[in-house]
């Protein structure tokens, strides 16, 4: 039985936002946090950790996970069939697109060139071919979690305050659900600097939010976008990167000044139908 919300056409209200968070944050740092206070006894128990541990697979979903537990709480069984239908929501304006499939691979080669890096990350000795599986297997990772992310969160918090400061929300969480990584040995995370990490998360959430309202609310774009930001073609361009891409989120918040800082138009559902965006 689907829980009822205290706003009026919206199935979702803001009890679903809290759970959706305590919910994400529980699973993660539960995981991970055990291998970082106890790493010999949960290596003991349940193997070393690593990028392709089933553990690691449910610390990154955790937001997906707490996002269809939220949906269906809320809404049901329908819900979540309307909550998913927004995967179909394709249409968006040709500037987002050439900057998801273009732009962000651009600030990478940069970033990587500034370093003294190399256009494009190397390729093993077996060649593009394992390279190009990992890039499928990265699909059903990071951009899983814009289930949550933009899924749940974003349009709930644009209900009560304006697309960029929902966005800057969203990045500093995500950027804390990150924090346990960086002290895990044997993941991607240890050989990173926090803080431009950190930053980077609540550029990208901020850079993200127009594409997610120009389209509507659409999970499609966000999760494409999220892609993109771990496709293991592009080269390792920090904290360069980061830099590049905090010049570029100045630039576009300016030029969609008339819709980040108000909460007009923004999208507000959770889902489809139920509500819509404000007027």
């Amino acid at each position: 039985m689907a829980v009822s919300s205290p706003f009026p056409d919206d199935p979702v209200g803001p009890g679903g936002l809290a759970a959706f968070f305590a919910v994400t944050f529980a699973i993660t740092w539960a995981i991970i946090g055990s291998y970082v206070l106890w790493p010999e006894a949960m290596t003991a128990r349940f193997g070393e950790i690593s990028g392709a541990h089933p553990f690691f697979f449910l610390a990154t979903w955790a937001p997906a996970i707490a996002a269809f537990a939220v949906v269906l709480l809320w809404g049901g069984v329908a819900g979540l069939r309307g909550f998913l239908s927004r995967l179909l929501l394709w249409r968006c304006p040709a500037p987002w697109w050439a900057f998801i499939l273009a732009g962000i691979p651009l600030v990478f080669m940069a970033g990587s060139l500034i370093k003294g890096g190399p256009l494009l990350a190397p390729l093993p000795p077996e060649g593009a071919g394992p390279v190009v599986m990992l890039m499928l297997m990265m699909l059903v990772l990071g951009p899983i979690e814009e289930f949550g992310w933009r899924g749940v969160a974003q349009p709930i918090l644009q209900r009560h305050v304006a697309p960029i400061w929902a966005g800057a929300i969203i990045g500093t969480a995500w950027g804390l659900w990150h924090m346990p990584a960086f002290y895990l040995a044997g993941v991607v995370f240890a050989e990173w600097s926090f803080l431009p990490f950190f930053l980077g998360n609540i550029v990208l959430a901020i850079l993200v939010t127009p594409i997610f309202n120009a389209a509507r609310g659409s999970l499609a774009l966000p999760m494409l976008f999220h892609w993109q930001l771990i496709n293991p073609f592009w080269p390792d361009a920090q904290p360069w990167d980061t830099w590049i891409l905090i010049a570029v989120a100045v630039v576009v918040v300016w030029w969609t000044r008339d819709l980040m800082f108000r909460r007009e138009g923004a999208v507000t559902e959770v889902i489809p139908g139920h509500g819509g965006a404000q007027p």
